[in-house]
């Protein structure tokens, strides 16, 4: 399997916006610019606000940095839509979370990087899913 590496949402937030055991490994995979689509800045953003309870200028510099150090975050179209719930029918994922696979598959990607699903599980034979904090 090989392709670019998409980034779930929690890498970005460990990155950006909480210091803990997991951000140095965080700060280390957005560096090297996965991809990520709108959703994922979506959810960055509710969770910045809602749940961390950041300012909004905060947000919006992280959401700048985040999108100068990974290509153009994916958009959200009708097909990914409907690849999503064929995947969160097939798989049980949550709706959210296979709207995220269905965008790395879309991009050809080969890892999907998340703490939120199995380690190791491979998707369609042509997604991997990595956490990337398991071992720490």
């Amino acid at each position: 399997m090989s392709g670019p590496a998409f980034l779930d949402t929690n890498i970005l937030v460990y990155a950006a916006l909480q210091s803990d055991h997991r951000s140095d490994a965080a700060r280390r995979l957005l560096a090297t610019g996965g991809l990520i689509s709108v959703q994922v800045l979506n959810e960055f953003t509710n969770v910045a606000y809602r749940k961390l309870r950041r300012p909004w200028l905060e947000i919006t510099r992280a959401v700048e940095a985040i999108c100068y150090l990974c290509p153009p975050p994916l958009p959200l179209t009708l097909a990914t839509h409907q690849a999503a719930r064929r995947i969160a029918e097939g798989t049980g994922f949550a709706f959210y979370d296979a709207l995220i696979v269905a965008s790395a598959l879309e991009a050809k990607c080969g890892i999907l990087y998340s703490e939120d699903l199995q380690d190791g599980q491979v998707i369609e034979g042509r997604l991997t899913v990595r956490n990337p904090f398991g071992a720490e």
